[in-house]
């Protein structure tokens, strides 16, 4: 069986040759790093992935939940049209201030807003303002409140949207139906959700590498 080392070279094989080096993305996880924020970011082929899901989904409006240092924003805000809009938010005032200036250095400003607060209170806010629907949600915050962001982000989304939940797998613990761990039962929380809301078609995907043995869900609002 294959283990962390192989896997963290299969990583780094892939990233070589198809995400390359990229000095903004590099001085962004180095900001990130020397402001001790913790190395939980999206590892590079990941956040290719994102890019390219939002292009492939000719994203304009994209909404991120979580936004640590801004790896995952800057990946997401390439994406976008020139009048493209992206709004991602975070709890930490420390996180905030690391990504606003990665997004700056990454020439994004004028496109990827950050918006401080609890994200349960900022998705209520933009449904409560009639926020124009989201083409694609990336959810990757705290995870006993996945169910919470699903439901806002089904308020937020239209027919088409596309709904991508990281960091569902949990080492395997997801499937343990006797867990206690908060992570694990706002996972399972989130998936009896999914599988009970006709308006979504989804699926899940485990992975493994750099980030060890995790997964992410997709869901697609249903037309």
């Amino acid at each position: 069986m294959a283990s962390q080392p192989t896997w963290d070279a299969v990583d780094a094989y892939f990233s070589e040759k198809l995400v390359g080096d990229d000095p903004v993305l590099a001085a962004a996880t180095a900001a990130a790093t020397a402001a001790g924020l913790p190395e939980i970011a999206v590892a590079p082929n990941q956040g290719k992935l994102l890019h390219l899901l939002a292009l492939t989904q000719g994203a304009k409006r994209i909404l991120e939940v979580g936004t640590l240092g801004g790896y995952s924003t800057i990946w997401l805000a390439r994406a976008l049209p020139a009048d493209g809009r992206l709004i991602s938010l975070e709890l930490d005032g420390r996180h905030a201030e690391v990504a606003r200036a990665n997004l700056a250095a990454a020439g994004l400003a004028e496109v990827a807003e950050v918006r401080l607060g609890r994200a349960a209170d900022s998705l209520g806010e933009l449904v409560e303002q009639g926020a124009e629907p989201f083409d694609l949600v990336f959810v990757d915050a705290d995870k006993p409140s996945n169910p919470e962001y699903f439901r806002r982000a089904l308020q937020l989304t239209r027919p088409g949207s596309l709904i991508i939940i990281d960091n569902v797998v949990r080492g395997g613990a997801v499937a343990d139906p006797d867990s206690t761990d908060p992570a694990v039962l706002g996972t399972r929380a989130l998936h009896e959700l999914i599988a009970a809301e006709p308006r979504v078609s989804a699926t899940a995907v485990q992975t493994v590498g750099s980030k060890g043995y995790d997964g992410f869900t997709l869901v697609r609002v249903r037309d």
